[in-house]
């Protein structure tokens, strides 16, 4: 039997990421208790504050106005120190920027973002002519890592009309706003400092969307540097449909709560993890997937279970209603050792190893900072008693908000989908139902390693959500040798290897593992010993 303690470091082609503690894992994606008490979310979107929208705007019609909004474009313009490096496995804060233009306009395709280095700033020619016009007709200016002081100078004195300007890692120097109102800038930790604005309604939506910003941006990984932009587009701009949560009903939430499930309200707050957890989902942003899991797994109770799934599954008092992701688009693999890959075969490469070792895979890196991080992840897949049944079980660590490290395990129902290689997956998680659609992308025929990609959605909790793990038997990174088709798997789901974050894979004794009487493994595939691999 392979060691549970694998801790060797990964491969120079896919090096760890230095971050702090992400509570990551599948899956309930919970909506905020700031929303079941009906408080009041961000105010209307805009591209211009209030005071200078017109009154013809104004006047338009619900479903007219929607339709305006839809064909609005939003312009982003990034200008990133020239050289910088970022915090993701020392990336290119370039590349980064690159990349995150195209995962925006996985959004919206009229998310048109355009990015440079400041050297355009300082370069006196047709560079510097294109980027003062994509800056002067900008609805969002991001500054990352940029300390040079002509290239300062220029920015101040070319942004001067542009509403929202942000500033990363950068000169304190640098002007700071949002909605067309100015914030103070500290030179250390937060971007953002008390904001000194008049209005007591646009103080307390700035500061919701700078803390939102903020919190984000300091996880460092692509998912939360698009989440900035997408907050800040939110807020000011348009409506962004992924971060709908963000406003809430109001009375019509509170109503709906106390008409359909005063029993399960009262029985979660006379319930301490209940309690705790909804005191703690009130901290956190209400699409802040990251901080809503956390709570969720670090308080589970079955009052917890009941609440949520009253509320928001039976009642959908929120009234969201989220969708899968339809993009990236991601195929799945089409042979397997010489030939075409059926269902069957599909099914055999997520049972994996189970039999020759008590898991099917174990996970080495995931893609979503919300749901691929947490330690010592195993994986089961099995054939179920009733014929045609298939079932995963995901076995996992929780290092709770209290400091404890708790097992946990969640059930899904598995079908195929159209093509082999594709499947359906089903949860319900702490009472809340989440769909997925799952794709095989590769697995070597020696079973070494697997790289599966998903895309899903808590349509109740009004959350959708893509990424993608890397397995292998063991916990391991997959030989150097296999670098290139790795990365080329990787790119199929377009993601950077950069993007991956490690599984802390190194204190996992005593899994609670384990299979239901009578299941199925295997019906064509043939594994091979560890050895042998």
């Amino acid at each position: 039997m392979t060691s549970l303690n694998n801790c060797a470091a990964p491969p120079s082609f896919l090096r760890p990421k230095t971050a702090g503690f992400h509570p990551n894992r599948r899956r309930l994606l919970f909506a905020s208790t700031r929303q079941f008490s009906g408080s009041v979310g961000y105010s209307p979107h805009r591209r211009c504050p209030s005071y200078c929208c017109s009154s013809a705007v104004k006047e338009k019609t619900e479903n007219g106005a929607a339709a305006a909004q839809s064909e609005i474009p939003v312009r982003i313009v990034a200008v990133v120190g020239e050289g910088s490096v970022s915090p993701l496995k020392s990336t290119p804060w370039y590349d980064v920027m690159l990349h995150t233009a195209k995962r925006l306009k996985w959004v919206d395709e009229g998310y048109e973002m355009r990015v440079y280095t400041d050297n355009a700033c300082r370069a006196k020619n047709a560079a510097m002519e294109k980027l003062q016009h994509d800056v002067r007709h900008a609805d969002i200016l991001m500054i990352v890592a940029v300390t040079d002081q002509e290239s300062i100078k220029w920015i101040n004195s070319n942004s001067q009309d542009v509403l929202n300007i942000i500033s990363f890692e950068s000169s304190p120097s640098l002007t700071n706003k949002l909605g067309g109102n100015l914030l103070q800038t500290k030179a250390v930790g937060s971007i953002f400092s008390k904001l000194p604005l008049p209005q007591p309604e646009k103080v307390k939506e700035s500061e919701e969307v700078a803390n939102s910003v903020n919190e984000a941006w300091n996880r460092h990984n692509s998912d939360d540097i698009r989440f900035c932009l997408l907050v800040i587009i939110n807020a000011y701009i348009k409506p962004v449909p992924i971060l709908k949560n963000l406003r809430a009903k109001g009375f019509s939430t509170l109503n709906c709560m106390v008409k359909n499930c005063g029993p399960q309200i009262l029985n979660c707050l006379l319930d301490e993890n209940c309690r705790k957890a909804l005191q703690c989902l009130n901290r956190c942003s209400p699409v802040d997937q990251v901080c809503n899991y956390q709570c969720i797994a670090s308080y589970e109770s079955r009052q917890l279970e009941e609440f949520s799934l009253c509320v928001l599954q039976k009642h959908n008092c929120l009234e969201l209603d989220a969708k899968i992701p339809e993009r990236p688009v991601v195929a799945p693999m089409v042979q397997f050792r010489g030939e075409e890959l059926d269902h069957e075969t599909a099914e055999d490469l997520f049972v994996g190893w189970l039999g020759r070792l008590d898991w099917s895979w174990r996970v080495v890196a995931g893609q979503n900072p919300a749901y691929d991080q947490f330690p010592c992840q195993f994986q089961l897949f099995y054939r179920g008693k009733a014929k045609g049944s298939f079932w995963y079980e995901p076995v996992f660590q929780v290092r709770t908000l209290d400091g404890d490290l708790v097992w946990r395990r969640r059930k899904y129902r598995v079908k195929r989908g159209k093509n082999p290689g594709t499947f359906f997956f089903s949860v319900l998680d702490n009472g809340v139902v989440s769909n997925e659609f799952w794709t095989i992308v590769d697995v070597p025929d020696d079973l070494s390693w697997g790289l599966f990609h998903y895309h899903g959605a808590a349509r109740v909790a009004g959350q959708s959500y893509t990424g993608a793990v890397l397995v292998s038997p063991t916990g391991l990174y997959p030989d150097e040798s296999q670098g290139e088709r790795l990365a080329s798997a990787l790119d199929s789901c377009s993601i950077k290897e950069w993007e991956m974050f490690n599984v802390d894979n190194c204190s996992c004794q005593n899994p609670p593992l384990g299979l239901p009487e009578g299941s199925r493994l295997h019906h064509k595939v043939k594994v091979e010993s560890l050895e042998d691999s």
